[in-house]
């Protein structure tokens, strides 16, 4: 595994003006590490007033930058004027005056994960995908951690790759966004990237299926010599992106595959065919959550984790918050919260592991067809369709097994409720986004556990 370059400046030379736009974690965290180099910064943020905004001013402020706030769309061209280097935060649009009049000046532009991956000093694996990023991004950091190596995982899983770039650690493992990859220029190299699967996402943000498909691919495209990609070859449209690979692969496979890191006579195997673990022995025997153990094994292992911290590290991993999490069973009817499933491709794959489902579905849907939804259709009992565009899981499903609309997360479950039978399943897997009714998925899968929880109580009390 090659040696990381030494880090350089967030601008050449350490010196000169760049233009932060966004002043969440990721803005602060490059104006932290501008302000280390001797940069000057420009702060501009379009939404002032957000959580923990009032202290990361005052963090930007001591630190020499100056704000601007709302700027007028007119404004951008003398914002930008004299800068060496424009960083927006991941959720600003390309379609942003502020990447319009960057273009116009001749602007670079990259962005947090970018400037952070020039930074590390040691192996970064980067982890993408439409679905599964954080669940294998903390496998990886478990398995190396039982191996002794000092592990961390950063990015959109959690602390911005530019704050932990230069600490006491072994290993980065971070989780990348398709937002962060657009931003994305030669300076991303990971060791190791991690393509997981590719499914329609964010289309109204990257504003067609092949963009969002080709920024996915920017995990591995600057890879060379002994760099490896982590490939899903369950997935035909990472399978085929692979094939442009500029360095080596490794293969992931359910179906057993000679030279892969697959299942064999029920065991996780590697590419040599050596038996790593039992699937039985592990928390979760869903198809995705074995695809997703698969590919943490061939990431981690490419860095140094042994074959026993493998067995330790996915035998005592712990599923996240709101993954097809239990909540609890009444009236023979269990309830899983499966919020974090923001997209069809997520859904899917979390009724994959269940035989007739009360599906909780609805949100925002992001400008995707839901209609792939009906693949699934074997396994529905009935839909109950939430937030504010319910016709759209109508027209996705209506048609096809039982549907009723529900005003509030409340009136949701208790729809379910009636819906289901001794033996169902009650599943929230909304199939989009949940900005409609709440600040987040964590929010939205919050509400509905307490709303089970409700539930479960009120009938302990009559039976």
């Amino acid at each position: 595994m090659r040696t990381p370059e030494r880090p350089r400046p967030v601008s050449e030379g350490g010196s000169g003006h760049i233009v932060v736009v966004g002043l969440r974690a990721t803005g602060a965290a490059v104006v932290r590490a501008a302000a280390r180099r001797g940069v000057s910064i420009t702060v501009v943020e379009d939404d002032p007033g957000h959580a923990g905004y009032a202290s990361r001013v005052a963090e930007a402020r001591g630190l020499g930058a100056t704000i601007v706030e709302r700027p007028a769309p007119d404004a951008w061209p003398g914002l930008l004027e004299g800068a060496e280097l424009m960083v927006p935060s991941p959720g600003v649009r390309p379609a942003h005056p502020a990447f319009v009049a960057a273009l116009a000046a001749g602007v670079p532009v990259r962005g947090d994960i970018d400037l952070g991956m020039e930074a590390a000093r040691v192996p970064v694996i980067a982890v993408t995908g439409t679905n599964g990023k954080s669940t294998v991004t903390t496998m990886i950091t478990a398995i190396l951690n039982a191996a002794g190596m000092r592990a961390v995982a950063a990015g959109n899983i959690g602390r911005p790759l530019l704050d932990v770039a230069e600490e006491a650690v072994d290993v980065i493992v971070v989780e990348v966004s398709s937002f962060q990859l657009h931003t994305t220029t030669q300076a991303f190299r990971p060791q190791v990237a991690v393509l997981l699967n590719v499914a329609e996402d964010h289309i109204d943000w990257h504003g067609s299926f092949e963009e969002y498909t080709a920024v996915k691919a920017k995990v591995f495209a600057h890879q060379r010599g002994d760099d490896l990609l982590v490939v899903n070859l369950d997935d035909p449209i990472v399978a085929h992106l692979a094939e442009s690979a500029p360095a080596r692969t490794a293969a992931v496979a359910l179906d057993e595959v000679r030279g892969a890191y697959t299942i064999s006579g029920g065991f996780l195997v590697m590419p040599s065919g050596l038996p790593i673990v039992a699937s039985s022995t592990l928390p979760s025997q869903l198809p995705h959550d074995l695809t997703n153990a698969l590919a943490a094994v061939a990431a981690a292992t490419a860095v140094g984790g042994t074959v026993a911290a493998v067995r330790d590290g996915l035998v005592n991993f712990r599923r996240l918050h709101h993954r097809v999490q239990p909540v609890g069973k009444a009236s023979g009817v269990e309830y899983f919260d499966d919020s974090k499933a923001t997209n069809p491709h997520a859904t899917l794959s979390a009724l994959d592991g269940f035989e007739r489902v009360v599906l909780v579905a609805g949100g925002e849907s992001k400008g995707v067809d839901l209609g792939v939804l009906a693949q699934a259709k074997d396994r529905l009992a009935a839909v109950v369709a939430i937030g504010d565009t319910p016709d759209e899981v109508e027209r996705a499903l209506g048609g096809l097994v039982p549907t009723v609309r529900a005003e509030s997360m409340r009136a949701a479950v208790d729809a379910a409720a009636r819906l289901a039978r001794p033996g169902d399943t009650v599943l929230l897997s909304p199939a989009c986004a949940s900005f409609d009714w709440y600040e987040s998925y964590e929010q939205r899968g919050d509400d509905f556990q307490q709303e089970v929880l409700r539930l479960i109580g009120e009938q302990g009390a009559r039976s």
